[in-house]
């Protein structure tokens, strides 16, 4: 009885642990429907919207001295002082929400269920993800989708890597990624279909994905 009893206990010490470390690489990060190891089946479809050369660049400014009015004669200045002149106020820019159900992450995120890419939908004008010069770096060439599933290797959101291939977080989407293990987590690829020289990292433990700039093969 003794012997059987403890096989018993030796098999109970090593299936235990070994499923409690299958649940939390399966769960990830406890959100349901998001993450926890899914991994989408496609990238997102692109956005309908006019295309980018319609777009000003973000750097034009107004000419505002060729715009101001002309000066009045001295004299007619001192009958009617003129009030001085007033830069329109900019409406300042909200930050989005992404938790489009309750308990789903404030970050772009897909759905399990459908691979619904939450929050790909500013389309092509999005000025956040405008690239001066395009792929400068080349092109990522690893492979895309779900058959490729990389694992981080080091690295910040301003300069992270796996495999040799080095890339760069869109400094908008600097705070969706605070809680990536930029030394661990599994990663795929997607191609960003909407702006040009942007891929989209998805997070397989998180279920969440940013806009990164592929910097090169070291």
């Amino acid at each position: 009885m003794k012997p059987l009893f403890g096989c018993f206990l030796a098999l109970m010490l090593i299936f235990i642990p070994a499923s409690a470390q299958n649940r939390g690489e399966h769960q990830g990060g406890g959100t349901p429907g998001v993450g926890g190891g899914h991994l989408p089946s496609r990238g997102p479809a692109p956005h309908p919207g006019p295309a980018p050369a319609s777009r000003p660049a973000p750097s034009q400014q107004p000419n505002r001295q060729a715009a101001a009015p002309p000066r009045q004669p001295l004299e007619q200045s001192r009958e009617r002082p003129a009030p001085p002149e007033q830069e329109p106020r900019q409406p300042e820019e909200h930050a989005r929400s992404y938790s489009d159900v309750k308990g789903h992450p404030d970050a772009p995120h897909v759905h399990a269920k459908g691979d619904v890419w939450v929050g790909h939908n500013t389309g092509r004008d999005d000025v956040h993800y405008h690239v001066d010069h395009p792929f400068e770096h080349g092109r990522f060439s690893g492979g895309f989708g779900k058959g490729h599933v990389f694992r981080l290797e080091g690295g910040a959101p301003n300069r992270f890597w796996f495999r040799g291939f080095y890339f760069s977080v869109a400094p908008y989407d600097f705070d969706y990624c605070n809680d990536w293990d930029w030394n661990a987590d599994n990663i795929v690829i997607y191609a960003d279909p909407d702006h040009d020289g942007y891929y989209l990292a998805y997070n397989v433990r998180l279920g969440t994905y940013i806009h990164v700039l592929y910097m090169g093969n070291g």
